[in-house]
């Protein structure tokens, strides 16, 4: 007989907003976010460049966009890239299954969540996080574009984090693509408010390509990746023995 796990119920001690604690949880807390950090810096220093797909967890598998992320997975493929997604369900399975079944690498940054999100059946290299901030830290690092599909408030957060690092230029000039017309008509509605209320500069929304069309998406990822980037591969081990 198979046991279920107990699902994760998180625990008081997690509430940032108590304000200070003990010391000793404090210094317990700050190790186990470096830990997760050394984890991932050694899990993931030969996956590879990546393209990261953002989306929703809830599509089934007969949904347009489930298609739609498994067709970009297939594509980021046939680029030589490694698909990476946050490794749960819904356009993050479609989007690692098309890199799959296809013969390229797919990476999962999967969180601990107490419902709706486990690790999906088609990731070559997988971690599952405990925080939010350490998962979106790695699902950037090494990535070179972004392709941000239909989604809820977790893909919002990614897009925007995403996009306010690109702004801001913490990290430049890589390709960030909305993909979905009719999901994302409002959202860019209230983009072009922004601009004109002056809050973002007009050129902020050439950061973001918004388009329906595969082709035209990759094509604008492998241009601008291609004009502004060169890959060097890594020849020797990183310096904690990581194996490619």
């Amino acid at each position: 007989m198979t046991k279920k796990a107990e699902p994760i119920i998180p625990s008081k001690k997690h509430v940032y907003l108590e304000g200070p604690k003990a010391r000793s949880y404090e210094l317990e807390f700050a190790w186990r976010v470096f830990r997760q950090f050394i984890h991932g810096f050694r899990t993931f220093h030969f996956v590879g460049p990546c393209i990261t797909v953002f989306g929703s967890a809830r599509f089934s598998e007969d949904h347009e966009y489930y298609a739609a992320a498994r067709e970009f997975g297939k594509r980021i493929a046939g680029l030589g890239f490694a698909t990476m997604t946050g490794g749960g369900p819904g356009i993050m399975e479609a989007a690692n299954r098309g890199a799959f079944e296809n013969g390229g690498a797919s990476v999962g940054c999967n969180i601990q969540l107490p419902f709706e999100q486990k690790a999906n059946a088609y990731l070559t290299v997988s971690i599952t996080f405990e925080h939010f901030f350490v998962r979106k830290v790695l699902m950037a690092k090494y990535s070179y574009a972004f392709i941000i599909m239909p989604g809820g408030f977790g893909t919002m957060d990614e897009f925007f984090e995403t996009l306010t690092l690109v702004q801001t230029k913490m990290i430049t000039q890589f390709p960030i693509v909305l993909f979905g017309k009719t999901y994302f008509k409002e959202l860019w509605e209230y983009l072009e408010f922004m601009a004109g209320a002056g809050t973002i500069s007009r050129e902020d929304l050439l950061l973001v390509m918004l388009t329906d069309k595969y082709d035209e998406a990759m094509n604008h990822i492998q241009n601008d990746v291609l004009k502004n980037y060169k890959v060097l591969p890594r020849k020797r081990k990183w310096w904690l023995f990581e194996k490619r």
